[in-house]
């Protein structure tokens, strides 16, 4: 999965007992693995003398055979995020830390490796469903989207999905926080909301 230029993810989870996933497919519809997302059961979470454990989020991307590529860490937060990336042995991979908010100006997350900032993704609009990712020299390299102009086309709609396509071939690590933010978005770094002004989902800050 982490060698795929276009990633298409599901929006729609299905729910087990402990977590929740998100089916992520490729270009021709092939399901090519998953982002999941680890839940505290009922018992857990009233045995827990930590409140801000329950804002706390844990993600998973496996492939298509179970294994998992990395692992994310969303600690709880009170206006920024921050995601804490790692390899699936566990080695640490880097971190995607937001830097602005919405009402201040366009929301940024910054790609952070030993104290480097290696990148970044801006959204294109404060209530946009588009973001643009950039590398450290601020060129665009990969874009995380509702459209999807490839094949197999008819088989996602905007409502239920979104698309991560990578414009040219990235090294490590700055490739695989490109992939992790993007499979992490929706469900760590930002939730789908309505409004009176908008029947679509779109991203908003947890």
């Amino acid at each position: 999965m982490l060698t795929e230029r276009v990633l298409i993810v599901n929006q729609k989870a299905k729910l087990f007992e402990s977590r929740a996933e998100y089916g992520v497919f490729d270009r021709n519809g092939v399901r090519v693995g998953a982002v999941r997302e680890l839940r505290r059961n009922f018992l857990e979470k009233s045995m827990s003398a930590r409140p801000d454990e329950d804002q706390t989020r844990r993600l998973q991307i496996i492939d298509g055979e179970g294994a998992v590529l990395m692992s994310m860490l969303r600690p709880a937060k009170l206006l920024k995020s921050k995601m804490i990336v790692s390899a699936g042995g566990g080695s640490p991979v880097g971190q995607i830390v937001q830097k602005t908010v919405g009402f201040i100006g366009l929301i940024r997350f910054d790609f952070e490796v030993s104290g480097r900032t290696i990148g970044s993704v801006t959204a294109d609009g404060w209530d946009a469903w588009d973001f643009g990712v950039q590398d450290a020299t601020g060129d665009e390299i990969a874009r995380i989207s509702k459209d999807w102009a490839g094949a197999r086309k008819e088989l996602f709609t905007k409502s239920d999905n979104y698309v991560l396509q990578i414009h040219r071939e990235l090294e490590e690590p700055l490739r695989s926080l490109v992939v992790a933010t993007a499979l992490a978005i929706d469900t760590a770094l930002y939730q789908g909301s309505s409004n009176a002004r908008s029947k679509r989902r779109r991203p908003r800050l947890l």
